[in-house]
């Protein structure tokens, strides 16, 4: 019953985020006799209304540019991905500028709970024996090429004069999970906002670019959806860039890239503890550890939880393959709003404020981590089955 409760929570945290509360209760203070049962309804439709206003415009928009893309795939005389037309929408509406600020709540919603929700989902695809055989077969090369590439950006970032909080962010979020692992890794090494604003562009810059150079590259190379699946679950950085370079490419590559990367995402929490030790160690003894265990805990992705359990409920039975099917195509559809929210959330003007360095640290360490891995799972035959 994990699969279930973790849908139920994602589903509430979609319904009622803590910040949507915390601004419906400012609006609508306690008081008076609010356990009243007039008073409870009323709060409650208070806090439905506000969570429509603030994240309704945002939402809305996403949705209406997924529904975009999927009709346009649906006319189009050649085969593209409907993920990589919504990426395509939302970059040049958010280059455009023509949504409101006030789009901006639902976008990072659609981007982070209704991403987290569809990948639950996807766990109704596979049994825990697939899920097993895939990660087990790519977790040795996923921590060789996560200790690989995080050396290479330290010691070119050092070379390049780099300051060593943007250098270690940029590292962290090559080598684990894009974005997550750099907002997770900022308290620990109390790195500032500029720095972190400069590492979050440029793994979203090249992590954009991932999206759309992989899939044509892996058709150029025809590679196998398997191979395809564990190469992107491993060298592309942000969650949500895996599963629009994976589903662009085929179903099977898209459920092989979300173990790969699930796995990733689990080692982050043990990373940012080793990442405070080594930060007091050697840069400076006034850290405290409570902050690294906080961002640690705060880093482990608790949907990892709810795709195993939609695992285990189709490993058991209860979940049967008709089943599962209708449950893939609303995974797909969740998937599909939250990474139009991502190309609408992406301005492209922001990269110039970055700099050429951090641009070109991002830039090698994403391709020497693409190649080594490619090069690693051609000589070791990594393909998993998946049915």
């Amino acid at each position: 019953m994990a699969g279930g409760f973790c849908v139920a929570l994602e589903v509430q945290r979609l319904l009622f985020s803590q910040t949507t509360l915390d601004n419906a209760w400012r609006l609508y203070p306690r008081g008076g006799d609010l356990n009243a049962p007039r008073a409870s309804v009323a709060a409650n439709l208070a806090t439905v209304l506000l969570w429509l206003q603030t994240l309704g415009p945002g939402l809305a928009a996403a949705a209406a540019v997924a529904a975009t893309a999927r009709l346009l795939t649906a006319s189009l005389p050649f085969g593209l991905s409907e993920i990589l037309i919504a990426i395509w929408l939302g970059l040049l509406i958010a280059t455009a500028r023509w949504l409101p600020a006030s789009a901006g709540a639902g976008l990072r919603f659609a981007q982070q709970h209704v991403l987290r929700l569809g990948i639950i989902l996807l766990g109704a695809r596979l049994s825990l024996f697939d899920v097993a055989s895939i990660g087990l077969e790519a977790f040795g090369l996923v921590i060789v090429c996560m200790a690989a590439i995080f050396a290479f950006v330290l010691v070119v970032g050092h070379l390049a004069n780099l300051p060593s909080r943007l250098v270690l962010l940029i590292g962290v979020g090559t080598a684990v999970c894009g974005n997550s692992a750099i907002i997770a890794t900022a308290p620990v090494i109390r790195a500032d906002e500029r720095d972190v604003s400069f590492a979050i562009a440029t793994i979203t810059l090249f992590g954009t670019l991932a999206v759309f150079v992989y899939p044509v590259l892996g058709s150029a190379l025809h590679l196998s959806d398997a191979t395809f699946g564990v190469w992107s679950g491993i060298a592309v950085n942000d969650t949500s860039q895996v599963v629009a370079a994976s589903a662009a490419y085929s179903p099977i590559a898209r459920d092989v890239a979300t173990v790969v990367k699930l796995v990733r995402n689990t080692l982050m929490a043990p990373l940012l503890l080793l990442i405070a030790f080594w930060w007091n160690r050697t840069v400076t003894s006034g850290a405290e550890g409570g902050t690294a265990r906080q961002a640690a805990l705060k880093a482990f992705p608790l949907f990892v939880v709810g795709f195993l359990g939609m695992a285990l409920l189709r490993t058991v039975g209860i979940i049967d393959p008709s089943s599962a099917r209708s449950i893939d195509e609303v995974a797909k559809v969740c998937l599909l709003i939250a990474l139009a929210g991502v190309g609408l959330s992406t301005r492209l003007g922001l990269f110039r404020a970055v700099g050429p360095a951090p641009l070109f640290l991002g830039l090698g360490s994403g391709t020497v981590l693409a190649a080594l891995s490619l090069l690693a799972i051609t000589v070791l035959h990594i393909a998993p089955a998946v049915p």
